[in-house]
């Protein structure tokens, strides 16, 4: 059964899309990056070993949105904080095994994607931790018996973040993969050595 890999999107508008980036570096650059960062993982992540979806935000207009190949599925992220939306997109897929990941990581490579894939042989649930106490993936091992309480109580955007995910699936068997940065400040944009992004972000400072 071939396994599924979402990546969760939004539509790189001003001002909706990293925020916290964009306090350092200003809406536009921001979107700007977002946009050419989520095109080139893209394209990178194609792989037969897996099926490839898009998880969009917002909705109606994401659904139709031309920034992204039109030949990806795509589902409907809805409302709801980071877990509700993750969890829907996990549910939605066919069953057998599915990762969840966010754009904003430089770093992922499909070797990465494939050692989460391959944990879940022994494991319930994978994550790939960030260096900030996050965590740039999360997996299941089949999309049809996600456990009901993945994600309750998990303080967002904090240290606590991973900690507090696998407390939320506390029986369940847990494997641990690459540990990536995401890209939430210009220290992170820097140190992810994307020379055009740091242009452009000096640009519209």
């Amino acid at each position: 059964m071939k396994p599924t890999l979402i990546v969760m999107v939004k539509e790189p508008r001003p001002g909706r899309v990293k925020t916290r980036l964009a306090r350092d570096i200003g809406t536009v650059a921001a979107a700007w990056w977002f946009r050419h960062q989520t095109a080139r993982l893209l394209r990178r992540l194609r792989d037969p070993r897996w099926h490839l979806v898009l998880a969009v935000s917002p909705d109606r207009a994401a659904l139709a949105s031309r920034v992204w190949p039109a030949d990806l599925p795509r589902v409907a992220q809805g409302g709801g904080n980071l877990g509700d939306r993750m969890a829907r997109a996990m549910r939605a897929t066919a069953p057998g095994p599915v990762c969840v990941i966010g754009a904003d990581i430089p770093a992922v490579t499909r070797p990465a994607i494939w050692r989460a894939f391959r944990a879940l042989g022994g494991a319930d649930a994978v994550f790939g931790p960030a260096e900030d106490g996050g965590y740039w993936l999360v997996g299941s091992r089949n999309a049809a018996q996600v456990p009901a309480t993945l994600f309750d109580g998990v303080r967002w955007s904090t240290k606590h973040a991973l900690a507090d995910t696998i407390a939320s699936i506390p029986d369940a068997r847990i494997a641990l993969v690459d540990r990536l940065r995401d890209v939430d400040t210009a220290t992170d944009l820097h140190r992810a050595g994307s020379p055009g992004a740091q242009n452009r972000a000096e640009i519209h400072r």
